[in-house]
């Protein structure tokens, strides 16, 4: 009887190589979504031979110094950082992408980050079914309130 070796990041259901396949041939940029414990981190990379490689990258911890307050995985601070890791996409040149979500679920804060990515100008291919309500990206459900526009005005200036 053979053995049949499994590769190791499917072994500990870190990749779905199926899904990774497919996305790979369609040879365009991609957009990843980590939501932590404490943190929202959103990655815009390109494929290549060698491996991936990271057009733009924000993290949630960079919202503190634009005046946030409050939780770093809510919705609108998933909103905030793929608004962020948008904005410095356009400044290298990235036009369009697509969403690759591996072996993770599609959940709310995975499609606000979405959205502020939308909203920055990257063009994705997406439902706006999918997206959360206005009332809950600007974060009025939340008891710790931030100016969700004055953030974004933030943004704009300090990225061009």
């Amino acid at each position: 009887m053979a053995y049949s070796t499994i590769l190791r990041r499917l072994r500990e259901e870190k990749t779905n190589y199926k899904k990774r396949g497919t996305m790979l041939t369609g040879k365009r940029d991609f957009i990843t979504v980590n939501i932590t414990n404490e943190n929202t981190q959103v990655q815009i990379l390109t494929p290549g031979m060698t491996g991936d490689k990271v057009i733009s990258f924000a993290h949630s911890r960079s919202l503190i110094d634009k005046g946030w307050k409050g939780s770093r995985k809510s919705i609108p601070a998933a909103y905030l950082t793929g608004y962020l890791a948008g904005k410095k996409a356009i400044g290298k040149g990235a036009k369009d992408a697509i969403l690759y979500t591996g072996t993770r679920k599609y959940t709310q804060r995975m499609a606000a980050a979405l959205k502020g990515v939308i909203d920055a100008g990257v063009k994705v291919p997406a439902s706006e079914e999918t997206f959360p309500p206005t009332e809950r990206i600007n974060g009025e459900h939340l008891t710790v309130k931030n100016d969700i526009s004055k953030i974004k005005s933030t943004i704009d200036s300090e990225v061009k």
